[in-house]
């Protein structure tokens, strides 16, 4: 019998507590054996009923000898300080997205990570779910890509932090706008050369909670891509649109209404009702089998880089009301040991 591997979380509010529902319920290989919780009280309690160890802060749960792993679902404001904390316990982690609050922070924590030689995946979440796995899959039916439209709408949001932004680091241009900014490189391999933004609020009083973006994206070839995205946090309906159009076809998919169809040659090809995946389960899923060395991280730091320059971008964007270039990060980034091999537990 395979030994679970010990796994510490930081953060325990709705989302964190997610992954702590995957973790006891749902994943035999990993156990819970230690947590962290800024509220002493709530963080002692809750570690009682997991059986597991409480630690007030990022470097006492790091350093404990049972975490094999840690997963962290706290603000990004926090995340330099657990990279240094991983870092300097030799730990894997699993980092909630946005990777960092801006480029700088971003590339900093890279370095880190790098120069640690720890594994690392970011949980950009939505590249499991199933509306974009079945995108991935068609991918080839619609020919020459040259356009992408993604979306989302939401309620806003009841976490009074995220319209912080000494804590949050930004707004729905961060926070969500980094999961379609992630898929707009994942459905096309391309990259983004230039950014044109604008924002607005709804509902949120320090951030925006709403954006339309425009990615001027091209690969190695040359190849000339457009994508727009769109999110919102002002409404009570959902919807998470990806489309896909090429030279003889489109594909459309929505991740929240779970649903998928293909268009070729003018005809509706292929039209399904698809399974909602728990992409937390997944993403912690996939981790297990990069701290037991089976597989590389699916999604990098690189990745997490990448995402968080597109969206420190649009800020610059907002700020100057103008396109923007984005520098070239790969140089950067590129060194990183996107193959490294975890410390088995």
């Amino acid at each position: 019998m395979v030994k679970p591997i010990g796994i510490g979380i930081l953060g325990l509010g709705k989302h964190g507590e997610r992954y702590v529902g995957h973790a006891t319920q749902d994943l035999p290989g990993l156990k819970v054996v230690a947590v962290s919780r800024r509220d002493q009280r709530q963080g002692r309690s809750r570690a009682e009923s997991l059986g597991a160890r409480y630690h007030p802060d990022i470097w006492a749960l790091a350093a404990d000898r049972a975490v094999d792993a840690v997963v962290s679902v706290v603000p990004p404001s926090l995340h330099p300080e657990v990279v240094r904390a991983c870092a300097a316990e030799g730990k894997p982690l699993l980092l909630e997205k946005p990777f960092a609050v801006d480029a700088k922070a971003a590339a900093l924590m890279a370095g880190q990570i790098h120069d640690a030689g720890i594994p690392v995946m970011v949980s950009q979440t939505l590249r499991f779910s199933a509306a974009v796995q079945r995108a991935r899959e068609w991918a080839e039916e619609i020919g020459s890509l040259h356009q992408i439209v993604l979306g989302q709408s939401f309620e806003p949001s009841r976490l009074s932090w995220l319209d912080d932004p000494a804590i949050s680091g930004g707004g729905n241009i961060l926070h969500t706008g980094i999961h379609e900014f992630d898929l707009a490189r994942y459905l096309s391999g391309a990259e983004v050369h230039e950014v044109h933004c604008m924002a607005g609020r709804v509902a949120t009083e320090k951030t925006e909670d709403s954006f339309v973006a425009t990615l001027f994206m091209g690969d190695s070839a040359g190849c000339r891509i457009l994508a727009s995205v769109t999110a919102s946090r002002g409404t009570r309906s959902r919807y998470g649109e990806i489309r896909l159009i090429g030279s003889y076809g489109q594909i459309f998919c929505d991740h929240a209404l779970h649903r998928a169809m293909l268009l070729r040659d003018g005809k509706l090809v292929a039209e399904e009702t698809l399974a909602n995946v728990p992409t937390v389960r997944e993403a912690l899923g996939a981790f297990e089998k990069v701290v037991r060395g089976v597989e590389p991280p699916p999604i990098t730091v690189d990745d997490g880089v990448q995402a968080v320059g597109i969206a420190d971008a649009c800020y610059r964007s907002l700020r100057s009301g103008r396109r923007v270039t984005l520098p070239q990060t790969q140089e950067n980034t590129n060194g990183y040991l996107r193959h490294a091999r975890p410390r088995r537990p």
